[in-house]
Parts: structure tokens; sequence; C-alpha cells
């Protein structure tokens, strides 16, 4: 993998990094502070979209990268980053989901439940900094 690649992952990662700061606020509201702050709300919903977005064109590039076909959807391309070790398996099962949450805040925002949305922030704020971490070894590790 050539240094410009890692950077290009790289910033990715800060994209994540810096989209989970921001959500730190949101993620100790109760759930009917968050339902009635449409700011916070629209906030946790953008932040969460690019977060997860940034996590799969990691994913999608990785598993180019390593020789491997493109995935054939978002939600596969957790999973192959599990099989190809990249990130572990168990992590990427629990991450998986996220792809459809994307899905949802795109193009079903008009019908989301805001106390599923406050949920992921908190699944976010677990699971997205080991993901940072596992992504970062395995990026390390590569010349």
């Amino acid at each position: 993998m050539s240094p410009i690649e890692k950077e290009i992952i790289r910033r990715k990662l800060l994209i994540i990094a810096e989209n989970l700061k921001a959500l730190e606020s949101i993620k100790n509201m109760t759930r009917e502070e968050y339902i009635s702050d449409i700011y916070k709300r629209k906030a946790a919903e953008r932040l969460l979209q690019e977060l997860i977005e940034a996590a799969i064109d990691i994913n999608s590039h990785l598993i180019v990268q390593t020789g491997n076909a493109t995935p054939d959807d978002y939600y596969e391309s957790f999973i192959k980053v599990g099989e190809l070790k990249i990130i572990s398996a168990d992590l990427a099962e629990k991450l998986a989901p996220s792809a459809g949450l994307r899905n949802r805040l795109v193009h079903e925002y008009d019908l989301l439940d805001h106390s599923l949305v406050l949920e992921a922030v908190k699944m976010a704020e677990e699971l997205y900094p080991e993901y940072i971490k596992e992504i970062e070894t395995f990026i390390s590790g590569r010349i």
C-alpha cells in the first residue's frame, strides 16, 4: 500500500474520530431531550451518516487494495473486512448493521425513529473507536 493510500485512509479515520467527538454531547442526552432538540437530532443524523460513509469508503478501498472484488453492498463491506482479518470478525459483525442505518439516514430521513438514532450514537461511541484502532493497526503493518 503506498503512503498516499495510507494518508487517504487516515484522513477518513480522522473524519470518523472528529464525528465521534462531536457526538459526545449527544450520547448522554435523555430520549426526551434528544427528541425535543431538532438541531441535535439533525446534527446526530449527519454526523452518523458521514462517519459510516467514511468507514464504508475505507472498507471498500482496503478490500480492493488487498486484491479482492468490490463488495456487493455496504453491509457486505463490513463483513468482508472481517473475513479478510483487516478488523476482527466480531467487530465487523457488530458494525455491519450501521450500513443499514446509513441507508435509512439518507433515504428514509422522514421515517426515522429518533430513539433508534440516539441508540446508534451510543453504539458508534462504543464500536467505532475500536474500528479506528484496528484499521490503523492494519495499515501500519503494511509497507
